[in-house]
């Protein structure tokens, strides 16, 4: 009788997170085609195909559906990071890193939120697992721009906070709609040509 309920707790535990995952999905690819501001907890539940008191049991509120979100972003952030190797060029894996982003951004798989939201930002401060992924993140990336810079590939009078913000920027970067949108270019020139503005400038070498 043990074994049963232990595996009648299990089940119950994978269709929790099957729910959840279903959820957070749904939640990150309205974020990326419709913002924070323009997304409803209604439009969640009914694209996920619930009722949204289930949708509150496993998220209490917008700002936490976002979170989560922002949590699962984080996660292939750091698991992109993983497969570089960290014996290259920082300024390989800077770029790496960068070019990263901007496919996610254009696959439509980067949540887009905004820059001053109150409640929001305390919902993102106080969560551990987004917080605890960003800090790995920007050490990681801090250590490659300062490292970068002491060897003369990226400009060392630049302060690396800003670099690190440059960088944060791409994943919001506006620039790869309006040339996505021309229909002149396909996503891999796009991602070059920022790639390109980013780290090599407007000025003719």
């Amino acid at each position: 009788m043990k074994s049963s309920n232990v595996v009648k707790v299990s089940f119950k535990q994978q269709m929790l997170k099957a729910r959840e995952d279903a959820i957070i999905e749904t939640v990150n690819q309205l974020l990326a085609e419709k913002g924070f501001e323009a997304m409803t907890v209604d439009e969640v539940a009914a694209s996920v195909g619930i009722a949204k008191a289930s949708l509150y049991k496993h998220f209490p509120s917008k700002e936490d559906l976002a979170a989560a979100a922002m949590v699962r972003v984080m996660q292939r952030a750091q698991a992109f990071i993983k497969t570089l190797q960290p014996a290259s060029p920082p300024l390989d894996n800077i770029r790496a890193v960068a070019r990263w982003t901007m496919e996610v951004k254009l696959a439509g798989q980067m949540p887009s939120l905004p820059s001053q939201n109150s409640s929001l930002r305390a919902t993102l401060m106080g969560n551990t697992e987004y917080m605890d992924g960003l800090m790995e993140v920007s050490d990681t990336l801090g250590a490659w721009i300062e490292a970068a810079q002491k060897g003369g590939t990226l400009n060392p009078k630049l302060p690396a906070i800003a670099v690190l913000y440059t960088l944060y920027a791409r994943a919001c970067d506006p620039v790869l709609e309006f040339l996505k949108m021309g229909g002149q270019h396909d996503d891999t020139q796009i991602v070059e040509m920022v790639l390109s503005t980013c780290f090599d400038g407007l000025n003719t070498r």
